[in-house]
């Protein structure tokens, strides 16, 4: 069984920062690739940041110049630096993963997510 849990929401006023992480425990053999998603209101979800094993990260237009995803493979944990927020990056972030456990299937796998709320 694996599970990702996330930490580090919150509420912070327009131009703060807020960093989210994302650790993954249980049975892991490899961690194939992990993100961040997000869910306001009445939208759907949508990916914000990706990085690979190899540790190279992806964007979303919007949060490029603004955000930094970066892991610690030691400790199975993914982190989202969230600088500059605007009003407009509040959402449910959703941690996101697939991850190889000890029988070598692999398997995406959801956190429970966390709040993020931008005050102007």
């Amino acid at each position: 069984q694996v599970q990702l849990v996330e930490s580090g929401g919150g509420l912070v006023q327009a131009g703060g920062s807020l960093r989210l992480s994302c650790a993954a425990s249980g049975s892991i053999f490899r961690i194939n690739y992990m993100g961040w998603y997000r869910q306001a209101p009445g939208k759907q979800r949508e990916l914000v940041a990706t990085i690979s094993s190899s540790g190279s990260p992806n964007y979303v237009d919007s949060v490029k110049g603004r955000f930094t995803i970066s892991r610690d493979n030691a400790k199975n944990t993914v982190f989202l630096q969230t600088n500059s927020l605007k009003p407009e990056d509040t959402a449910v972030y959703y941690c996101h993963a697939v991850i190889t456990n000890d029988n070598g299937v692999p398997r995406s796998y959801w956190g429970q997510g966390t709040q993020v709320t931008v005050s102007s």
